[in-house]
């Protein structure tokens, strides 16, 4: 095999994709794409750079797959869902609504972080995946993502400004700019961390859980949350590896 790599990992979501070879070990650089440009061309030319045995998919944009279908050739595809070996059960009511990257995240933080864990994604929207001690997939909550939040503001009042998300230097903003940066972070780390009490509250009063957060503005936004334990940027990649250990 030509760089010993056995797997393409693709993980398409509602704004961006990423892509990463791996081995059965470990995930190599990811590339980050806007969900928008993937194209059967854009996935083949990838392929071509390495012989891949299986590519995994987890997709929430249906309509990407045939782009990922028509490039991979004679690769074996994986497409993540409920059916297959996660390394956790699943314990709710219509497995099928559960979107393939959280069962990514799931199949992740129990492989690498043990139960019971909470996996916090931010991404379009910033979604809560909880693993029981009994190693099952529960069920979890979703909100609206920190750039969703902040464009909705920009987009519905005139005055304005379009914003670039950094640490606020303080509470009390001294401009427009400033009062909507403390609104945003600020804002969003109540929205986390009183999420995080009511799931621990709810499920593991006076239990140890493993919270690891992942996503777009996951360093960002857990620098003020002591709640949160760890950050892995590519975690559900990394699900999407351990995923195709478990299935042939």
């Amino acid at each position: 095999m030509a760089h010993g790599s056995d797997y393409l990992l693709v993980d398409i979501s509602n704004s961006y994709a990423k892509f990463a070879f791996a081995s059965t070990t470990r995930v190599f650089a990811s590339t980050r794409v806007v969900t928008g440009k993937v194209s059967t061309r854009m996935v083949a030319q990838l392929l071509g750079k390495r012989s891949v045995g299986k590519v995994i998919v987890s997709s929430v944009v249906p309509a990407k797959n045939s782009a990922i279908l028509k490039a991979a050739g004679k690769a074996k595809i994986i497409w993540l869902d409920w059916k297959l070996k996660l390394g956790v059960e699943i314990d709710y009511p219509k497995p099928r609504s559960i979107g393939a990257d959280r069962l990514a995240n799931a199949a992740a933080v129990t492989a690498l972080y043990g139960c019971p864990a909470i996996v916090v994604d931010f991404g379009t929207a910033v979604t809560f995946d909880i693993v029981s001690e009994r190693r099952a997939y529960i069920g979890g909550v979703i909100a609206p993502g920190l750039e969703a939040m902040t464009n909705f503001l920009y987009q519905r009042t005139a005055l304005l400004p379009k914003l670039s998300l950094k640490e606020p230097r303080r509470a009390i903003g001294k401009s427009t700019i400033h009062a909507m940066l403390s609104g945003a972070v600020f804002g969003y780390r109540g929205l986390v961390r009183e999420i995080l009490a009511q799931v621990r509250a709810e499920e593991f009063p006076r239990k140890k859980v493993h919270v690891v957060a992942t996503g777009g503005y996951a360093r960002l936004i857990a620098r003020g949350l002591p709640e949160i334990g760890v950050v892995h940027p590519n975690l559900t990649l990394e699900g999407l590896r351990i995923v195709g250990n478990l299935n042939d």
